[in-house]
């Protein structure tokens, strides 16, 4: 089963820092349709609507934020002086204005006729018949306004009757809908009330209205505390600050011609609103279908009567989401263009759900198997079914608990003067120090982090780039290899490498040529040996004998075909394969990727997805871990063979390797098989599907994993995972992924893809990063917990050069963009 748990925070949010939803824009008056202080306030010509939790159970609050233009807030600081603590009160006061959400406030919507969207609720400490009103800006979709309004009514709902909203039916929140109120007042009517005022207050009100509509520099009410009445709002003239342009959902293309329904179920149909973050009603009966349309591939196909909503086949990129708690199906649709949009599927009840489930789960599996669902074996399927299954951890904390370590975590600081960036050793200031794309058709591809000396090596077509690790964690150019070629003096760009020999070496590997590795004497820089692993056996993956073998001067390493397991040791005459711990397979396995523990217990994945555990080379495999369907791209285990961390494209896939009960009971399944009814209990690392929509939206990609790692350690435990899709970092925290948390990992994102990743040595605060034509080591205070801001980026250059200690670059979010000689092929 894909399952999620409390889904609902998809909708309220689940930090009480965080609001639940949003619009982004729009104006609030102050309406006294009866009082003599005057008819309209403008409190806040630009400001944001916001519901958010408060730090205690069922009560939430209606923010409306002042938003400033670029240097507005610099000025009024300037102008009034924060230095003092009570002016810095007011000064918070004047730019926020909080309402408990009650029903006492009598909140409601109206559309009007000029297309206008407004959101009124009671000044509970004005005059009778005074109203705020939030006047949303023309560029905020209906459908937004309306997810606000609905979750509104939530809150009031939860807390009216302190208990969760899905408790409610909609005659109960129908109580809060006040349509018995009048209509809301024009905030600005072009025709005002008359009210007695004299000429002085008449001529100060006017001035001051010029003053808001030009400036903006100052509240909008007079020192002599005349308010002033903002300009009819079909008049105004100013800058609207458009969000980023989101098509709507495409055409429906044709329906393919179905073999086979696999499942059809009624439910309602939810669209991921990007400006207001939360998932709205689109249509309360849809039909849900999942079909074989031959081939091996199957298609989901979602309509009502009056309309065709979607249609797209089901493979492992719509990243599909179960939770049964809130009787939910959440996916992602993308497009040719790059587009993705995330959707939701809510059904009457449990039994629907889980019919639903079985025909889509189905269709999944044997798109991505080539494999009746019918023929795999119950114990197999039921593994499948667990490794999408949100864990109830004993130990979860509550949600405050998790809240706060997230804080501590983000508020750290960073005592390394900036960790983000790589060091500058040239001090000649030509304009050619700000080149950082080089001419040569090349961009940095591999990293191999060193383990025994404090150094990073990458790969850069034919050449490698040495980096030194400084004290203060930054990168130092140490070197660059300019030319890597056989012993016979051919030219080759290493498709492979790994380092070897207490970092002394590097084994390489040609892509032309799998049967042969080569070994590099970083000292001289200089290939100086050709192995021959097999006549027919090539190597298509090598790994070190165990984890902190490159430490020692092991000379054996491990490595493996599509169909075999071996050992290599270059002390042997002619070829290096060592016959005798041999391991081949007459089937096709396809392996992939291989990771070794402290002990040298060996884990072998391949690209049928699927993992086989062994103690020793040479025999079978002491346990054989079922596949989920993705091709296996990556594999890590960590130093006391407990994880093992496999990465698929779209997820990745961590296993307790660890026997709980049986006569197998404090084993490792590397050490003694699993019975056949308690095969290891795996949990899928995945983005959850709004953030999984909102990189692909930025991005224009899917989801594409880099090779995940753990942190590696000599002493204590493994305690976090780095992975990169395109342009961002993903940091997983280890603590949270055990605990169940929703979405526990952190990013950052680059201007460019990343290319390699991997941390540093001993720590897991500082991450080495390769991108197209730059090197950095980034401090993990620079990720941040994944919201729209961070999501969306905020790349600002600044105008001059950073100097000190040696550096010269341009800066960008906290990183600095690479001068010419710190591109690793430059001509050193």
């Amino acid at each position: 089963m894909f399952v999620l748990k409390n889904v609902g925070k998809l909708l309220f949010g689940s930090n009480s820092q965080e609001s639940m939803i949003e619009l982004p824009q729009g104006q609030l008056y102050l309406v006294r349709p009866l009082s003599p202080k005057g008819y309209s306030e403008l409190i806040f010509k630009d400001a944001t609507a916001r519901i958010r939790r408060t730090g205690q159970d069922f009560q939430y609050q209606l923010v409306i934020q002042r938003v400033y233009e670029e240097g507005e807030a610099e000025l009024l600081a300037d102008e009034e002086g924060d230095d003092d603590a009570e002016i810095a009160a007011l000064a918070a006061e004047r730019d926020e204005k909080t309402f408990l959400l009650d029903e006492a406030l009598h909140l409601r919507v109206e559309s009007r006729v000029s297309s206008e969207k407004v959101i009124a609720w009671r000044d509970l400490s004005g005059d009778t018949g005074d109203l705020y009103e939030f006047i949303c800006d023309p560029a905020i979709p209906s459908a937004s306004v309306e997810a606000f309004e609905r979750i509104a009514k939530q809150c009031q709902y939860e807390r009216k009757y302190r208990k969760p909203h899905s408790t409610a039916s909609e005659a109960d929140l129908q109580q809060f809908d006040f349509d018995h109120e009048q209509p809301i007042p024009q905030a600005s009517p072009i025709h005002s009330p008359t009210l007695a005022r004299s000429i002085d207050s008449s001529d100060a009100m006017f001035q001051l209205r010029s003053e808001a509509n030009t400036s903006n520099k100052r509240d909008s009410s007079s020192d002599d505390g005349v308010p002033a009445v903002a300009e009819p709002a079909v008049h105004q003239e100013r800058e609207v600050k458009q969000p980023k342009e989101r098509a709507a959902p495409p055409k429906v293309p044709e329906q393919p011609e179905p073999l086979e329904i696999l499942s059809m179920e009624l439910g309602e149909l939810h669209f991921f609103d990007f400006p207001s973050g939360a998932f709205v009603l689109q249509d309360s009966s849809v039909t849900a279908q999942v079909s074989d349309i031959g081939g091996w591939n199957y298609w989901l196909h979602i309509a009502s009567k009056d309309r065709e909503w979607l249609g797209i086949p089901v493979v492992a990129d719509i990243n599909p989401v179960f939770n049964f708690e809130f009787l939910s199906f959440i996916f992602n649709q993308f497009t040719e263009d790059g587009s993705a949009y995330s959707w939701l599927l809510r059904f009457k009840d449990q039994a629907t759900l889980e019919r639903f489930q079985e025909g889509l789960m189905r269709a999944l599996w044997e798109q991505l198997n080539e494999v009746k669902w019918t023929k795999v074996k119950d114990q197999e399927k039921q593994y499948v079914l667990d490794a999408f299954e949100d864990l109830k951890m004993d130990d979860a904390p509550a949600e405050g608990e998790e809240e706060e370590e997230e804080e501590e975590e983000e508020t750290e600081e960073d005592t390394s003067d900036d960790r983000a960036q790589s060091e500058h050793y040239d001090s000649d200031e030509e304009q050619d120090d700000f080149e950082t794309q080089p001419k040569d058709g090349n961009t940095n591809s591999g990293l191999a982090v060193g383990y025994k000396h404090d150094r990073s090596f990458v790969i850069r077509g034919s050449k490698i780039g040495v980096f030194k690790h400084t004290p203060n964690n930054n990168l130092e150019f140490s070197t660059n290899i300019s030319k890597v070629e056989t012993p016979k003096g051919e030219l080759f760009s290493p498709k492979k490498v790994m380092l070897h020999n207490e970092d002394r070496n590097m084994i390489l590997q040609n892509e032309t040529d799998p049967n042969k590795l080569y070994r590099m004497d970083l000292e001289y820089g200089k290939v100086v040996d050709e192995w021959k692993v097999h006549d027919d056996i090539p190597i298509n993956h090598f790994a070190p004998e165990n984890k902190f073998a490159q430490m020692t001067h092991e000379p054996t390493f491990l490595g493996i075909s599509r169909n075999a397991l071996y050992r290599v040791d270059p002390r042997l005459s002619g070829n290096k394969l060592v016959d005798s711990q041999l391991k081949q397979y007459t089937s096709k396995n396809d392996f992939s990727a291989v990771s070794t523990t402290e002990k040298g217990y060996i884990a072998v994945a391949s690209n049928k997805g699927d993992v086989r555990l062994f103690d020793r080379l040479g025999i079978n495999a002491k346990t054989h871990i079922p596949a989920l369907g993705e091709p296996i791209i990556g594999l890590d285990v960590s130093a006391d063979g407990r994880w093992v961390l496999a990465t698929c494209r779209t997820y990745l896939l961590l296993i307790d390797a660890m026997q709980k009960s049986g006569k197998n009971e404090g084993k490792l399944g590397f050490e003694k098989a699993f019975s056949a009814d308690s095969k290891p209990q795996p949990r899928r690392l995945a983005l959850t599907p709004e953030h999984v929509a909102q990189f692909s939206y930025e991005t224009g990609k899917p989801v594409s994993f880099t090779p995940a790692r753990f942190n590696t350690v000599q002493s204590g435990e493994e305690t976090s995972i780095i992975t990169a899709t395109g342009p961002y970092i993903v940091d997983w925290n280890m603590k949270k992924v055990l605990r169940g948390a929703k979405a526990p990992y952190i990013i950052k994102r680059y201007t460019e893809d990343v290319k390699a990743d991997d941390f540093k040595f001993g720590t897991d605060q500082n991450v080495i990063v390769a991108l197209p034509n730059e090197v950095n080591m980034v401090g993990k205070q620079a990720l941040k917990r994944p919201t729209r801001q961070s999501i969306a980026g905020n790349f600002q250059r600044l105008s001059t050069p950073q100097r000190g200690s040696g550096r010269i670059g341009t800066r960008e979010s906290g990183r600095y963009k690479l001068g010419r000689d710190e591109v690793v092929d430059s001509p050193y």
